[in-house]
């Protein structure tokens, strides 16, 4: 398994991976699919920040981090997002893609990162916390998808400076 920044090229697979969880889950909060183009586009805006995971037979995951909020005061803190190929969960790949992923941020003076999730996804929220994040807010009824209601969670991480 290599880690390694995303390509363009790189876009079709992602989409493989995140479309089915858009469509089937309250995983993401997200109702829109998501095209190459639009993938490629954040990949090519976000450079060394979007990272994916390559098995000998193809991408196997994808990590990334973005802006927080908007304005300049929010300039350090990003807000992560990681998903894996079905085949490829509970292989100990989440980890590694994270630790890649905190160590960019950390070179681009990131201080801290935050996961937000549903709080129906009760595998991040224990994936998050094993990785050191920590459950700052849990906002009610934040969400809409399949007509009801979601949670919020978001959890986070200080990262120490580069070394």
């Amino acid at each position: 398994m290599i880690i390694r920044p995303a390509t363009p090229d790189d876009a079709d697979a992602i989409c493989a991976i995140h479309n089915p969880i858009i469509i089937g889950s309250d995983l993401t909060f997200t109702t829109e699919i998501r095209t190459p183009d639009a993938v490629s586009a954040q990949i090519i805006k976000r450079g060394p920040a979007f990272l994916v995971a390559e098995a000998p037979d193809g991408i196997a995951g994808f990590a990334t981090f973005g802006p927080f909020r908007s304005g300049p005061g929010y300039a350090a803190t990003k807000e992560l997002s990681i998903y894996l190929a079905e085949a490829a969960r509970g292989q100990g790949l989440g980890p590694k893609l994270i630790a890649e992923l905190e160590w960019v941020a950390r070179q681009n003076g990131i201080h801290i990162l935050v996961a937000g999730m549903s709080a129906t996804n009760l595998a991040a929220i224990s994936f998050h916390q094993k990785l050191g994040y920590v459950e700052t807010a849990r906002m009610s009824e934040v969400g809409r998808k399949f007509d009801r209601w979601l949670d919020l969670v978001l959890m986070q991480k200080t990262l120490p400076p580069p070394r």
